[in-house]
């Protein structure tokens, strides 16, 4: 099926915005997209016409636009998981006293959609709309253990820690799924200790996972049998939940 240029294009540019938490330069724009600079300052253009994007007067970069952000929350509006986690989060983070996510599998990464923060003064936060990658997470290694998602086509190293094999990955979810739960030690961003669980749905199909993450000087090895326990029971709970959502 043939597609829309200039559309093609639009999209293009939100994605590279998405990804550019600094924002982007008109130039950069042209070479990632492979037009002429007059051709991207006409499609960034319309984009903050229509409240897409915005320019920073200072820096002139431009950023993804107030419109993105009405549009996701309409999205996570419509998501049942969401609003049916909530109380389990909440109960999650006060049990352990760490940030509670809540995460789903979109275009191949775990896509955080919801989580309650911590009142501690040191903690690890994700924001709402975060990408992480599958094989280096607790939230992804549970949705790549339960679910039918493939292995990542390339398994980028983070940190010394991180699994970047294939065959030691699939050893490693096959333990996952034995456990039922899944960590990751410092996997994805050093010093950071994360536990997570599937959530099953009223098919037994993996929906989503949902999971802590806390600093390693805090989730030690000493408490990983007491925090894990606590992960498992409320991720139970909220697959017992989710039965009866349809």
């Amino acid at each position: 099926m043939s597609e829309i240029q200039s559309l093609a294009r639009g999209l293009k540019i939100l994605d590279l915005l998405s990804r550019a938490p600094e924002g982007i330069t008109i130039t950069e724009l042209a070479e990632t997209l492979g037009v002429d600079k007059g051709s991207a300052s006409r499609l960034v253009a319309t984009l903050s016409r229509y409240g897409y994007a915005e320019k920073d007067e200072v820096s002139r970069r431009y950023h993804v636009g107030p419109q993105v952000v009405s549009l996701s929350r309409s999205v996570l509006a419509r998501l049942p998981l969401r609003e049916a986690a909530k109380p389990y989060l909440r109960q999650l983070m006060e049990t352990t006293g760490e940030c509670a996510h809540l995460a789903v599998l979109a275009q191949g990464k775990a896509l955080y959609i919801d989580q309650v923060e911590s009142p501690a003064t040191l903690r690890v936060n994700a924001a709402v709309g975060t990408m992480n990658p599958l094989h280096c997470t607790a939230l992804g290694k549970a949705l790549l253990a339960f679910g039918d998602a493939p292995l990542p086509a390339t398994l980028e190293a983070y940190t010394p820690n991180t699994i970047t094999d294939p065959q030691t990955l699939r050893r490693h979810l096959e333990e996952v799924r034995r456990l039922g739960y899944a960590i990751d030690d410092g996997e994805f961003d050093p010093g950071v200790r994360c536990i997570a669980v599937p959530i099953l749905d009223f098919r037994g199909k993996t929906v989503g996972s949902i999971g802590i993450s806390g600093p390693a000087t805090r989730v030690t090895p000493e408490r990983l049998p007491e925090l894990t326990a606590a992960v498992l029971e409320i991720g139970r709970a909220l697959s017992e939940r989710m039965t009866f959502t349809r």
